[in-house]
């Protein structure tokens, strides 16, 4: 490979590594703060959280969520998770009253406070759609093969090198243990009594 294509390469595959590390810290990563991705699936929050965003929800205790903020819920006994805006709060009998902001009523039933994840503390626009094709099948084995192949071209031009550095070994060994290259005995003997 010459010196001007191994550099590309090289440059090309540093900024593909860049890219999936930061993707994977920004999917998983983050989790390592204590901050938990979600996608949003609906324009319920809208223009608050556009659908196909990310959001950061961050744990919160049911006491320190005040109303006009917005909450990440486990609505259901399917799990499933939304975030919506707390409209009023009844702490005598442990309820939310939560709307999304898209949404032209509150929403029908109360949230438990014993459902509450917590509180969304930022969005990137967009990366949700990623988090979950990632999360569900085939995404997320096309996804693991893009990382292997990855891999593979990352470690491929030292491999390749390495390889034909020891080909250019082994040829210079085979080249240098033929007979017709040794001195003829003879000859030297000749030189030798002279």
């Amino acid at each position: 490979m010459s010196k001007r294509v191994q550099k590309v390469w090289n440059a090309v595959t540093t900024v593909l590594v860049i890219l999936v590390v930061i993707l994977a810290l920004l999917l998983v990563g983050v989790r390592l703060v204590g901050l938990r991705p979600m996608c949003v699936l609906s324009g319920s929050m809208e223009p608050t959280y556009h659908t196909g965003s990310l959001i950061y929800v961050k744990p919160c205790a049911p006491e320190d969520v005040q109303v006009g903020d917005p909450i990440t819920f486990v609505l259901n006994e399917d799990l499933d998770v939304v975030t919506h805006r707390v409209v009023s709060i009844d702490a005598e009998n442990q309820h939310f009253y939560t709307k999304g902001d898209a949404n032209d009523a509150p929403d029908g039933a109360p949230v438990y406070f014993k459902n509450l994840i917590g509180r969304p503390v930022f969005t990137i626009p967009y990366l949700g759609y990623v988090s979950h094709w990632v999360s569900n099948p085939p995404g997320m084995y096309l996804a693991i093969a893009l990382a292997l192949v990855l891999i593979i071209l990352t470690f491929l031009p030292d491999v390749l090198r390495k390889a034909s550095e020891a080909d250019a070994r082994d040829a210079a060994r085979r080249a240098a243990d033929k007979p017709g290259d040794a001195p003829d005995a003879k000859n030297s003997g000749e030189n030798m009594g002279k």
